[in-house]
This record gives structure tokens, sequence and C-alpha cells, in this order.
């Protein structure tokens, strides 16, 4: 089980995910999230977002800092290798 943080003051749990795949999926998705609402000019994006992927016993295991850059389309950040598809 791993659980899914944002660690912008204050820190607050979003989620919880049943494997490491899933949890950075809704990394992502909470990512695209905050680039929208950029987009659309809500909120304070100056210092960003902060995340988390902890484990069972709160340990974090990853992390992640993500500003939004409004004059693009969003980008995952979640690259092929970290997916884990290995299809080769």
């Amino acid at each position: 089980m791993f659980e899914i943080w944002e660690t912008s003051e204050p820190a607050r749990l979003i989620s919880d995910a049943g494997s490491l795949q899933v949890a950075l999926e809704k990394v992502d998705t909470m990512c695209r999230l905050r680039h929208d609402q950029a987009v659309a000019h809500i909120g304070d994006t100056t210092e960003g977002y902060h995340f988390e992927i902890r484990d069972h016993e709160g340990k974090a295991l990853a992390r992640l800092s993500y500003v939004p850059d409004p004059s693009r389309a969003y980008q995952s950040v979640v690259v092929e290798e970290m997916r884990g598809d290995d299809d080769a």
C-alpha cells in the first residue's frame, strides 16, 4: 500500500494506491490538474507543488516538485521507464 501526499503547506493526504505504478499515475493526474488550474489562472503557482509517495510505514519513497508552465501543453511527469511497461 502506498500513500500520495501533497506536502505543500499544509500537507495533506491525497489518495492511496495498491501499487507504485498506480501511485505514479495519481501523482501525474494531480500535476495535470495543477497545470490546468494554472492555465485557468486559479491559485498561486509561483512556488509550485510538492508531492510524496510514501510506503505503509509513512517513509517517503519518492518526492516530486512541480511548477506548472501554462505557456505550453502539459507534459507527463512520469517517464516511460518509471511506468514499468516492459513489453520488449
